[in-house]
């Protein structure tokens, strides 16, 4: 009888195991689970859905946006007032795209003077390291927080006492957070680093991380990280990558990994010390940093600046000019492979990013970046990306896609993981508010906050929301 009792309880307990843990069992500890009990957990997908799959159409990259040269600003020492950028952009949608653009700060970007004239770059070495940034510094993350801990790494270069968990408790306050962008960091530091300043930029290429490095800039980037025994995409995640050397002689970047180390000698790759860090080699560096249009932060002192914005130059420092151009690449990496879903993922945000810079009083932007986030996402694009890069929302929701933009919400929503992520339920509110559903908006802006109390723009679309209930 007492057999037959405990045997019941199990049936009965079993199912239920899955919906427990994933409700109160933090994630951190899920690799610890049996492969049942994860595998039994939420509905996930490995890819980004095809959101209006009816109206996806095929899109050639060169009918979306042919580029005039990017405009050469006159440098000035401060910030200019206004540019006058003139794209050609999709001839039967719009002519010609006149954008005065305002010195007024995005919320998500910081404002950025306009750089010194560049002289003609001096020849780099065949190899560099900063000399006092360099494999014995790594620290391993804990989990899932490998943003703050590669600017933990960058505090200590220069001079600063920092500790991961407290740079995390200010940039994810709830651990279980799955994402830090690239420009909440450099909010951080600038508003929270004493005596230093960062920006966040794209486009980086490989000669320009050498020239930083050799001016003694530590640069992070922001790339994805594929998993060698998971080739699926249900395996892809974002990293960040601390680069502080390089030898040409053998291809590669000399790292710091916080999560793969190496963190003690036994662990460096043969023939590597461990301070040669984590060598990755010029192409696995490029391949995995495309997927995030080549994004990377800079940490500075501010009487580095001048000496940073002339490696940088103006293409780089302009915000118009380096969205154009970050455009212009990913329609060039199409022209190379149109399957490619990262590169008209980029096409999308960079297009995206022209809208809001500009107003796009036209519109042209924003539609064609939705079709460029359309294409991308029926080629399939791992369905985590939209953790970390979240300007598919921003462009359907101003073409009024809202039925998609909530969607792509409730599809990351039903990943675990994807719970954990702020700017979902704000978007997601944002979908539900445009829809008419006001409770359900304050809802998920509630939601974002309790995730994130400092995730400011949650905070902007709650107060307004309730102004409109009220």
């Amino acid at each position: 009888m007492g057999v037959a009792l405990i045997l019941l309880l199990l049936m009965v307990a079993i199912p239920a195991v899955p919906t427990a843990v994933e409700r109160w069992l933090p994630g951190q500890y899920w690799s610890y689970l049996p492969d049942w009990v994860v595998a039994s957990m939420g509905e996930r997908a490995d890819y980004v859905p095809v959101v209006a799959a009816e109206n996806v159409p095929e899109v050639n990259a060169a009918d979306l946006l042919v580029f005039a040269p990017a405009p050469t600003a006159v440098p000035t020492a401060t910030p200019s007032p206004t540019a006058e950028p003139t794209q050609e952009v999709v001839a039967e949608v719009v002519e010609t795209v006149e954008a005065d653009v305002s010195p007024t700060a995005i919320p998500t970007e910081t404002a950025i003077p306009s750089p010194t004239p560049s002289p003609t770059p001096l020849p780099l070495p065949v190899a560099y390291r900063l000399p006092d940034l360099d494999g014995t510094a790594i620290e391993a993350q804990k989990f899932n927080n490998c943003g703050p801990t590669n600017l933990t790494l960058i505090l200590r270069h220069y001079g600063q006492e920092a500790e991961q968990l407290t740079v995390a408790s200010y940039l994810k306050p709830n651990p279980e957070d799955r994402n830090v962008s690239p420009w909440q960091i450099s909010d951080y530091v600038n508003e929270q680093g004493p005596g230093l300043k960062s920006i966040t930029r794209v486009n980086g290429t490989q000669e320009l991380i050498k020239r930083l490095l050799v001016a003694n800039f530590p640069v992070v980037i922001e790339k994805g990280y594929q998993p060698p025994e998971s080739p699926q995409a249900s395996g892809w995640y974002g990293h960040y990558l601390t680069v502080f050397g390089y030898d040409d002689d053998r291809a590669e970047f000399y790292t710091l990994d916080t999560f793969l180390g190496p963190f003690v000698e036994r662990d460096a790759e043969p023939g590597y010390t461990l301070a040669d860090g984590h060598p990755y080699s010029y192409e696995y560096v490029d391949k995995y940093w495309q997927e995030f249009g080549y994004t990377f932060y800079v940490v500075y002192r501010p009487e580095q600046e001048a000496a940073l914005f002339e490696i940088l130059g103006p293409d780089m420092v302009d915000d118009v000019a380096m969205w154009q151009k970050s455009a212009v690449i990913a329609q060039q990496e199409i022209e190379e492979n149109g399957e490619n879903p990262f590169a008209w993922f980029n096409l999308g945000t960079a297009l995206t990013r022209l809208g809001e810079i500009t107003g796009d009083p036209e519109g042209a932007y924003y539609s064609n970046g939705a079709l460029a986030f359309d294409k991308s996402f029926s080629l399939g694009i791992p369905s985590r990306m939209l953790w970390y890069q979240h300007r598919p929302y921003i462009a359907y929701m101003k073409i009024g896609r809202y039925q998609d933009m909530l969607d792509l919400a409730e599809s990351t929503l039903a990943d675990p993981g994807g719970r954990n992520v702020e700017e979902t339920y704000y978007y997601q509110g944002h979908a539900l508010s445009f829809l008419g559903d006001l409770n359900g908006a304050a809802t998920a802006f509630q939601q974002s906050l309790s995730l994130n109390e400092f995730f400011y723009p949650a905070q902007f679309a709650l107060d307004y929301v309730n102004s409109i209930r009220n």
